[in-house]
């Protein structure tokens, strides 16, 4: 079988705890692969995944135990070296798997390097934090016998107390030139794009289907971003549009602010879901949104007016006040005597058969009732909450632990968010409360609801 028609086999090798399964996690988009510990020796045998595209598994990458005794294994092989006889790197290693010593001291190993000689090339992940040590050198001479490629990758590369030109003279001075730096917590955005860039050199048979696979992740990355746009422009036209009616009297315009508060804050919670499977990460891994007013910035509930100034929204006297804090009341008669609206709302309301929206809002305004919308600063918090958490999924690897994080956008769209007029799309959602699907009696699905909400998604990404 060629090389072209059969799949790519690396092996992940290197010493105890340095990430490797964190490397195939994050470049399987997989959190549950393997077992990710802070400790030495969770990997004790060899798992494998398959990388797919367009149907077909591509990749195979296989996940090993860690080398613990790479200087030990090192004399070992000379002890078996026979006099006068000459064995290059492969047979000198055949020789000691064929040994009652990989079955004992050197068990793990022996797994490791069994693998190696199966695959076209190893990947030898390193913890960029360690001090290079006579173990690793020896570790790296045991695995070059094996006679296939070596790619260094350094990772943990956002750490403090790095030791990145430490490694990178060691590597070159042991012949490894190509090296790359892949934080496997938080990736950056084109680190896949230079892990295969760096394998196509190293194995020329292979680049084609190298390239090729970086194209596709590519081609992943640009649907998963729109998609995750898609996912905040519906949300935020869903909450735009909603408009709750209630009699204008205190008690019932504070129930009705408060449903209106909580149906925002749930719609926002299953947008949030919604990212989370869209990039494959759990829920569990974003736990605060769960739970409001616990005193972190994204903690802090949808509508209290501390969350809006963290995030550099001007909050006016109404959304100070606490109990409306967040709705708007619809005023849209006022400037009209009391005489006019009521010939208007009369004629209207004459008119309308169930189709002129404006003539019944008027009759009820009339006759003592009043709308509540969500804020326009809540509906800026929204849309930047939103895209600060997509610019988080994006550059979190899927062997990370800890909870999910989310910085303050600064970048032209948070400016814009904040200071300029909302987005068309928004506006005109304002003016068509059967767009939200959050009030499902009055929910009309429509195309101009739909093309708001690719239009909206266009302008935050742009």
């Amino acid at each position: 079988m060629n090389n072209a028609a059969r799949s790519l086999r690396l092996a992940v090798v290197g010493h105890t705890n340095t990430g490797k399964t964190s490397l195939l996690r994050t470049l399987s988009r997989d959190p549950d692969f393997g077992q990710v510990q802070d400790s030495p020796g969770t990997t004790r045998h060899v798992e494998g995944l398959r990388l797919m595209m367009g149907g077909s598994a591509v990749i195979e990458l296989f996940d090993t135990p860690g080398m613990e005794d790479g200087m030990a294994l090192l004399d070992y092989l000379d002890q078996l070296a026979e006099p006068g006889v000459r064995l290059d790197g492969p047979e000198r290693i055949q020789r000691f798997l064929d040994s009652p010593e990989s079955h004992r001291r050197f068990e793990q190993e022996a797994r490791v390097l069994r693998t190696l000689l199966e695959c076209d090339a190893g990947i030898y992940v390193i913890d960029a934090r360690d001090p290079v040590l006579g173990k690793h050198r020896d570790e790296l001479a045991v695995l070059a016998s094996c006679g296939h490629p070596l790619l260094p990758v350094l990772n943990f590369t956002h750490s403090p107390d790095l030791r990145i030109d430490e490694w990178r003279s060691a590597l070159s001075r042991l012949g490894l030139h190509a090296v790359v730096e892949f934080d496997t917590v938080a990736p950056p955005l084109d680190g896949e794009d230079q892990l295969y860039d760096k394998l196509a050199l190293l194995l020329d048979p292979h680049a084609p289907t190298l390239r090729a696979m970086k194209r596709d992740i590519a081609e992943q990355r640009q649907q998963r971003h729109a998609d995750a746009l898609l996912l905040v422009a519906e949300m935020l036209i869903d909450v735009a549009a909603l408009r709750l009616s209630t009699p204008a009297e205190p008690p019932a315009m504070e129930e009705a602010a408060e449903r209106l508060r909580r149906l925002a804050r749930q719609r926002e919670a299953r947008g949030i879901d919604a990212l989370l499977k869209r990039y494959n990460f759990r829920s569990a891994d974003f736990p605060q949104h769960s739970f409001p007013l616990q005193g972190e910035r994204w903690d802090m509930d949808l509508f209290h007016p501390q969350a809006l100034k963290d995030f550099g929204i001007q909050v006016g006297k109404g959304m100070a006040a606490g109990a409306m804090a967040g709705a708007t009341v619809d005023m849209f008669t006022a400037g009209i005597s009391l005489g006019a609206a009521t010939l208007l709302g009369a004629a209207a309301g004459g008119l309308w058969q169930g189709a002129d929206k404006l003539g019944r809002r008027l009759l009820g305004k009339l006759r003592g009732y009043q709308e509540l919308t969500v804020d326009d600063a809540v509906l800026r918090l929204l849309a930047m909450r939103g895209l600060a958490l997509i610019a988080a999924l994006e550059r979190r690897g899927h062997a990370a632990h800890g909870p999910i994080e989310i910085e303050e956008l600064i970048d032209d769209r948070a400016e814009a968010l904040r200071k300029e007029q909302l987005p068309e799309p928004l506006l005109e959602a304002r003016a068509s409360p059967e767009w939200s699907t959050l009030l499902e009696e009055h929910y009309q699905p429509s195309n101009r609801r739909n093309q708001a909400v690719r239009k909206l998604a266009t302008e935050l990404g742009a």
